[in-house]
């Protein structure tokens, strides 16, 4: 999920715009003349002319992979992130291919029900129905990026300026989170009117007027996150039901470093720790004890690199390697938490979770979460400790899905539902609806449905045209949407300063 850092660990840039800085340096050279010569003669500015297909030439160049000059020590993060945004994208494809009435099976444990396929063995299970797991990463990731900062602050006592950066994350974080969110689904909807498009499970209004003032109404309640009762979802994306936890998380770690901001280094660690097990353990908020934990997690990596960690921790220092390869292992495990009910009773009579079914605590509701939250930490907890795959994350392909990842979580399904739909049903995975609705292209060119379950010929191949396609659509939603979403509320606080002094706490 997104991040508005200004600054990472070691205080290098994590502004956007200067992130791979050659992203767009692809641009079309055999276009660009004509269409300047064109502009010219329709007497606009050579000048203008050159700068406004510039511009376009780089919002639409295909993306740049070269990797950048130098890593930040951060990077594998934002490579982790990517990955997790991945997983989320090829979860909801294989369930959307696999119909409603089997895709449980990537939900279900490995011999629950006596059925025993291969994409449900324990960790297996994750490259196939790991979405929740990475949603789990995502705020694990985030509570820790968004602790960074203010975390170091914390640890200089400087207050002043703690004050001041948490008054400008608080008034840029709704902007961030939301803008690419309206942008994204005003498009999806207006492309139901505009060119017709049937969409599975949408219900289009009569006429686009009625269907903006329905938009309008969705996204104006989804967007209040104080809101009580009704849908926690929004029928325009359904994906996204996210957000609003992602900006409760935000507030959860703003309050907390304010709250803890001047208490001593034991008192800030104790106090993260209980609101930790307050969230777990008392109340039903495992969402934002994965938030706190990112906070945590934070907080002693800021105390290592200054040696000065507890001492019961730097005691454990001459078995860290096996500690951090046996969290990653029970990461893993967990982060496979069937998933088809939320009855704990269901989960006993997995194979391999009966003994665990019994650690769920009485406050969680859905049991999964408490499962994922350890999955989620363990996880960021090994990453950056295990050599080869803290250098996986950081690889090329990483990277750049760490940058796009919250566009790809954006738009990968209006993709899926609408050209994704068809293609799946071209190839033989029609479901009732779209034998009826999508006629022409049932069965168009039917493919071999040879393979492991999740795995079929005709489930990758349609990927050689909708990977591509979402990764592309996903960059240029990340220059048009969510860059911009960094960039203009940055400049928006800037300008709604008075004085432009630090804000003092009080």
């Amino acid at each position: 999920m997104p991040s508005d850092l200004d600054h990472d660990l070691l205080g290098t840039s994590l502004d956007p715009e200067k992130w791979h800085d050659n992203r767009n340096s692809c641009s079309f050279p055999l276009l660009r003349k004509p269409i300047i010569a064109i502009m010219t003669a329709l007497t606009i500015p050579s000048s203008m002319a050159s700068s406004l297909v510039n511009r376009l030439t780089n919002l639409f160049a295909m993306p740049n992979f070269d990797a950048p000059e130098k890593l930040r020590p951060t990077a594998y993060l934002d490579g982790l992130r990517g990955f997790a945004a991945f997983l989320v994208y090829w979860h909801h494809h294989e369930l959307w291919s696999h119909g409603l009435m089997r895709d449980a099976i990537f939900e279900r444990g490995y011999g629950f029900d006596g059925q025993h396929y291969f994409s449900a063995l324990p960790f297996v299970r994750n490259f196939f129905g790991g979405g929740h797991y990475a949603v789990a990463t995502f705020f694990v990731i985030s509570g820790y990026v968004l602790s960074v900062k203010p975390m170091r602050l914390i640890h200089a006592g400087e207050q002043e300026k703690l004050a001041d950066n948490l008054a400008s994350a608080l008034f840029r974080r709704w902007l961030r989170l939301f803008m690419p969110l309206i942008a994204t689904t005003f498009l999806f909807m207006t492309s139901w009117h505009a060119f017709g498009i049937w969409v599975d499970s949408a219900k289009p209004q009569s006429n686009y007027h009625d269907e903006f003032w329905w938009w309008y109404a969705e996204v104006k309640n989804f967007s209040f996150i104080y809101h009580l009762g009704g849908e926690p979802w929004l029928s325009y994306n359904f994906h996204l039901w996210s957000i609003p936890v992602e900006f409760k998380g935000s507030m959860v770690i703003y309050t907390s470093l304010l709250a803890f901001s001047r208490c001593t280094r034991k008192a800030r660690l104790w106090c993260q720790v209980f609101l930790i097990f307050y969230f777990v353990y008392i109340v039903d908020g495992t969402h934002y004890a994965l938030f706190s934990a990112g906070m945590l997690l934070n907080d002693l990596d800021l105390l290592a690199i200054k040696d000065e960690l507890p001492n019961f921790l730097t005691q454990l220092e001459p078995y860290s390697k096996h500690i951090f390869y046996s969290l990653f292992v029970v990461s893993f495990y967990l982060g496979g938490v069937p998933v088809h009910t939320k009855d704990i009773n269901d989960l006993a009579k997995t194979p391999g979770w009966y003994y665990l079914s019994f650690l769920k605590p009485q406050a969680v509701y859905d049991y999964k979460w408490f499962y994922l939250f350890w999955a989620g930490v363990f996880l960021v907890v090994s990453v950056p400790r295990i050599p080869w795959l803290k250098r996986f994350f950081e690889t090329r392909f990483c990277q750049y899905l760490g940058r796009i990842s919250f566009a790809l979580y954006l738009v990968h399904g209006p993709i899926l539902w609408t050209i994704g739909d068809r293609l799946y049903t071209a190839v033989g995975w029609g479901r009732e609806p779209q034998l009826t609705m999508l006629a022409n292209w049932v069965n168009k060119f039917p493919l071999p449905m040879a393979g492991p379950f999740g795995l079929e010929m005709a489930f990758l191949l349609p990927h050689i045209i909708l990977l591509p396609l979402t990764l592309y659509v996903a960059e240029i939603s990340t220059r048009l949407f969510d860059e911009p979403s960094v960039t203009f509320p940055n400049w928006l606080y800037k300008q709604v300063l008075g004085s432009g002094q630090p804000t003092r706490l009080p």
